[in-house]
């Protein structure tokens, strides 16, 4: 959501006028919701609010489970309801039960066209993949040029397979993926990775038409002073975090260090969302007497941990075709200024930012050597002086105002031929 959010933010800075079309929150169904982030939309920005329709409520009732982040896919050990509800998602909902949003926004924008108005582009964000399915209408219907802005994979999401896709399901779906990448006018992804998944899938694609537009920090929210704390050896992990993420090597290689450097008092700080089986395998590695929990906060109460901690902790899931996963809190961990523990794939998208920027580098899941020698590094660092910031900022391309500056000229370009 941040990164619609902030281009709309800045869009009016290099000349673009903004309307948004969105769902009314108090219609729909979100795990989250941070009431805080509407305070970065500018007053001038025209919000048009749609009522939708969706199953979420049904799936509360049924189960007595919160909304998954995944769709239906990630609540854990599914049961034999869960199962069922996978299967009706994957195969009822194409793409995703969001779906039902849809009528309401291109109702919406109808509105708009039948009184007049015209529309230089029209940009559609996704997940959840549906929504282009309404840039790919309004591309149809009225040959607006289209921008299909698309975050994360889309069949080849590392829980795709959890979904139970009859072959008939997972052919619709693909056909969905496909008129998306070939007849959007642009195409936005948020690094390399993904750009290379979605060109082999479509080799024909003409070669201007992937634009990789990665996420990044919005350089206001940074304002308030770094605090590292001086009285422990603080580690921060901001964000959801589950046993997919295989922190066990890392949690294995501080046990170590602990021993090791007895005299260092080290704090494990997570605040938002930890699965049940993340708290079991930091309980079972001994360190639950340094390990503090803190709910879900407001993105302000985020940064600020951030700016409070020594260094900070991120992890890449360990699922298929996790090189191209590059999190949108890796340009505030960035923002931030800290040294990072990203335990990850070596040579992914995340550890070429992370040395790009003279952050670290990604820690190998199995790779206990390196985890220890980091650690160990940093621990003695801190025994000398307990202020690890890093010396110079090297992120200043990754500010959201910069990245906007980027979009609106995708925006402006003609468009190219494509494939079909």
């Amino acid at each position: 959501m941040q990164r619609c959010l902030k281009w709309v933010k800045y869009l009016a800075d290099f000349g673009v006028e903004a309307t948004v079309v969105t769902v009314d929150a108090a219609q729909a169904t979100y795990p989250v919701l941070d009431e805080s982030l509407a305070a970065d939309v500018p007053a001038s920005i025209r919000v048009i609010r749609t009522p939708t329709s969706e199953p979420f409520e049904s799936y509360k009732k049924l189960t007595g489970r919160a909304v998954p982040y995944g769709g239906f896919a990630n609540e854990g050990k599914p049961g034999l309801v869960q199962q069922a509800l996978r299967f009706v998602r994957g195969n009822l909902f194409i793409p995703d039960p969001r779906r039902g949003w849809n009528k309401h926004a291109l109702r919406a924008v109808e509105t708009l066209l039948a009184a007049g108005e015209t529309f230089d582009a029209v940009l559609t964000s996704s997940p959840p993949h549906s929504t282009q399915l309404i840039g790919l209408e309004l591309k149809k219907r009225h040959g607006l040029r289209w921008l299909a802005d698309m975050r994360d994979p889309w069949t080849d999401i590392y829980y795709y397979k959890d979904l139970h896709h009859t072959p008939l399901a997972a052919w619709l779906d693909a056909r969905y993926e496909r008129q998306v990448l070939t007849q959007a006018d642009a195409v936005l992804v948020t690094s390399p990775e993904t750009e290379r998944l979605f060109r082999a899938k479509v080799p024909g694609l003409a070669a201007g038409k992937i634009h990789v537009l990665p996420n990044g920090y919005d350089a206001p929210d940074f304002g308030q002073p770094s605090q590292p704390p001086a009285d422990c050896f603080r580690i921060t992990h901001t964000g959801t975090i589950t046993e997919l993420y295989h922190l066990g090597g890392l949690l294995g290689a501080l046990t170590g260090a602990l021993k090791r450097h007895p005299g260092v008092p080290v704090q494990l700080r997570f605040v938002g969302q930890v699965s049940a089986a993340l708290r079991a395998q930091i309980s079972a590695a001994g360190l639950t007497e340094i390990t503090e929990y803190q709910p879900f906060v407001p993105h302000a109460a985020s940064v600020a941990e951030l700016l409070r901690a020594t260094v900070l902790l991120m992890a890449i899931p360990d699922v298929p075709r996790n090189r191209g996963i590059l999190p949108g809190k890796i340009f505030e961990y960035l923002a931030a200024n800290k040294p990072v523990l990203c335990v990850g794939p070596a040579g992914s998208d995340a550890d070429n930012l992370l040395q790009e920027c003279g952050a670290g580098q990604a820690l190998p899941y199995t790779d206990a050597a390196l985890m220890q020698e980091t650690l160990d590094a940093l621990l003695r660092q801190w025994a000398i002086n307990p202020n690890l910031d890093l010396p110079a900022a090297s992120h200043g391309r990754y500010a959201r105002r910069a990245l906007t500056g980027q979009l609106t000229a995708i925006v402006g370009a003609p468009a190219r031929s494509q494939a079909t």
